[in-house]
Formats: C-alpha cells, sequence, structure tokens
C-alpha cells in the first residue's frame, strides 16, 4: 500500500485482484473524484438530465483507471526511485507489465460503454481529449508545469457534458474547463509538495519545485483564478450577478486551504489535496442553484 493509500474495500478483495485495484487506484478514490466533478458541473450548469451525472461518474471510475494503469506504465522506472511510489504494483513487482497492459485495455473497454452512449457532438470532444491524455506522463520530464497539462486533460469533461446536454461547446462550458485547469494547478501543486525531494533524484520536474518559496501564493493565485473564472462561467449561464453569490462557500474553502498550506508539511499537504472533493462539490451546488435558475 502505497502511503497516501487509504484502508478500503480493496483491502478486503481476494489477495491476487488487490494488486490489480491499486494499480487502477481504486484504493485512491479522491483521482476519481476530481475527474467526475468537472463532469457533473457541466451537466448541472447547462441543466442537463439527472442521471447524466452517475453515468458520468461511471466513465469518470473507468477512465482513471485506465489512465492511472497507463500512468504506471510509463512511470515505471521514475516511480521506482521514488519513495511514495515504490511500492506500487509495476515497480514493486505485484503486476507484470503486460499484465497491466490487459487490465487497461479492460477499464478503457468500461468507459468506452459510457461513450457510446453520448450523443455525436459528446463523442467527438470526448475523443479530442485522447492526445492530452496519452501526452500527461511526459510532461513531467520536459516541463516544469505538468500541473498545467493534468488540468487540461482532467477538466475535459466538463466540455464533454455541456456538448452532450446542449449538442456543442458553448462559452460557459469552456469558462468551466478553463477555472478547472486553474482549480487543477492548485491542488496538484499541493499534491507535489509530498514529492518535492524526491523529484530531483529522478529528473522529475512539477509546479511545487517552480515555485520554490513561493508555493502558497501560487497555489492562492491559481485558485483565484479558478474562483474568477467560474464567476465567468456562471455569469455567462445566467446573466445575473447575483449568480456569483453561489460561489461565496467555494472562496471561503479555498482560503483555508491556503491558510492551512504548510510546504514543509507532505502529510497536511495529501489533507489538502483530498479536501478539494468538497471543493468539487461545492462548485456542483453553485452550478445547481445557477443552471436551475437559468431559462
Amino acid at each position: 500500500m502505497t502511503p497516501d493509500a487509504i484502508l478500503s474495500w480493496v483491502d478486503r478483495l481476494p489477495a491476487a485482484w488487490q494488486p490489480y485495484a491499486r494499480l487502477a487506484r481504486f484504493d485512491r478514490p479522491i483521482g476519481s473524484w476530481l475527474l467526475f466533478w468537472p463532469c457533473a458541473w457541466g451537466v448541472l450548469l447547462a441543466k442537463g438530465p439527472w442521471w447524466w451525472v452517475p453515468l458520468f461518474g461511471v466513465g469518470a471510475v473507468a477512465m482513471r483507471g485506465a489512465g492511472c494503469v497507463y500512468n504506471d506504465i510509463v512511470d515505471r522506472d521514475l516511480d521506482a526511485g521514488v519513495a511514495r511510489t515504490r511500492g506500487r504494483p509495476i515497480p514493486s513487482g505485484a503486476v507484470s507489465v503486460s499484465a497491466a497492459r490487459r487490465w487497461m485495455i479492460v477499464l478503457a473497454l468500461a468507459g468506452c460503454a459510457v461513450w457510446l452512449a453520448l450523443g455525436p457532438a459528446a463523442k467527438l470532444v470526448a475523443i479530442a481529449s485522447l492526445l492530452l491524455v496519452a501526452a500527461y506522463p511526459f510532461m513531467k520530464r520536459i516541463t516544469s508545469w505538468p500541473q498545467a497539462w493534468l488540468g487540461l486533460a482532467f477538466n475535459w469533461g466538463a466540455l464533454v457534458a455541456w456538448a452532450q446536454v446542449r449538442g456543442a461547446v458553448e462559452w460557459p462550458a469552456v469558462a468551466l474547463w478553463a477555472a478547472g485547469i486553474a482549480w487543477t494547478l492548485g491542488y496538484d501543486t499541493i499534491y507535489a509538495l509530498q514529492d518535492i525531494e524526491d523529484d530531483p533524484l529522478v529528473g522529475v520536474k512539477s509546479s511545487a519545485r517552480a515555485l520554490g518559496q513561493g508555493v502558497r501564493a501560487g497555489v492562492a493565485g491559481f485558485y483565484a483564478a479558478a474562483l474568477a473564472l467560474l464567476g465567468v462561467a456562471l455569469w455567462l449561464r445566467a446573466h445575473d450577478v447575483l449568480a456569483l453569490a453561489a460561489l461565496l462557500p467555494v472562496g471561503v474553502h479555498f482560503a483555508w486551504q491556503v491558510a492551512r498550506l504548510r510546504p514543509g508539511d507532505p502529510g497536511q499537504a495529501l489533507h489538502l489535496f483530498r479536501a478539494n472533493r468538497d471543493a468539487g462539490a461545492l462548485i456542483a451546488l453553485a452550478c445547481v442553484a445557477v443552471g436551475t435558475a437559468a431559462l
């Protein structure tokens, strides 16, 4: 079990299944939440049928799992050199690379089942994300801002969901996507603080390293940008300044994260990173409030 995993139903699976569940990060559900929430925002702000929210949830779990397996296949040598990740199934030898590839295909097929249920426009938008996903594991080797690339990919669901409901990608969806990118820069910079000492040893770059002593100010700036862009998305949907009041709880939550951030404390960084499940939920509630009131 990696240090950032949690005790869960995975530990009650048959022993032979547990490494595959951990490879797909089923013991670390926060990643699925972070992939799911932008999809939910798109459905809710566009005032779509409620049943698309759980369907996108299923797709998020499957595709996040497939993405994690792919990432671990690509990063197996890097993971072996980092204390937090050397116990993962592939570098530890619990799962072979060929078995991991087969498991990745199974998970991708599960996600494909949700893709098949999408309308034509949403299908095309979803396919366009594959290049972003495929390139992500290599970004940490070539740029100090792989978190920005992760934001591009992880928040693409807002565009897919909007296209599913409205038949096209419109400006409120673009603003949601941009807000999600800024949000991801904030929370994944916090996450990267866990590896800030090991990353230089294996040649991995990150926004946490790039920001250095200014990491708290950087996270605050990212969250402020996310809040501003969310405000743009809500205003474009409702054309009412009062709609921005729905974001007050989100702003308070972001401020709490920044106030609690201690760059030298990996445990606190992990706690704050996981707290973004709640931040995503607060944004979803704002989307419900504004989307329901919009014409």
